[in-house]
């Protein structure tokens, strides 16, 4: 086998998997029944599947500084996760629409209004404790 069929060979298989695990999480995000199963599907596979893309893709670079870009834009994705775990505080029911209920539908007004805090917690404090000395 020739470097170049090496090559192309190696970006086929890594651009299918990764493409096979958008897949696999855009699955999940339409299968799964509530809002902290699909998140979680979705995030885990996207994650992976764009590592395989740039992995892929990076076979097919022209010089070193293509694969540094390739490598920071997966870099970069990776630093969504405060976003990611605010969205699964809230679809955990600490903040946001309600896990448990399942009406068919991903996102509608009622679900993303605030409904406050649960009944069980305790109100913030009104001010700072005294400072020791």
């Amino acid at each position: 086998m020739t470097p170049d069929l090496m090559r192309m060979l190696a970006t086929f298989v890594l651009t299918g998997a990764g493409l096979g695990f958008y897949l696999a999480g855009t699955l999940g995000l339409l299968r799964f029944p509530d809002t902290f199963s699909r998140l979680h599907a979705l995030t885990k596979a996207d994650n992976l599947g764009l590592g395989l893309l740039a992995l892929g893709l990076a076979f097919q670079a022209g010089g070193w500084a293509d694969v540094a870009k390739l490598a920071l834009i997966w870099v970069l994705a990776l630093q969504r996760w405060p976003a990611e775990d605010a969205e699964d505080r809230a679809a955990n029911g600490t903040g946001g629409p309600d896990s448990a209920r399942d009406d068919g539908t991903l996102w509608s007004p009622e679900s993303l209004k605030n409904t406050g805090a649960p009944d069980d917690t305790p109100p913030p404090p009104t001010a700072l404790p005294p400072a020791k000395s």
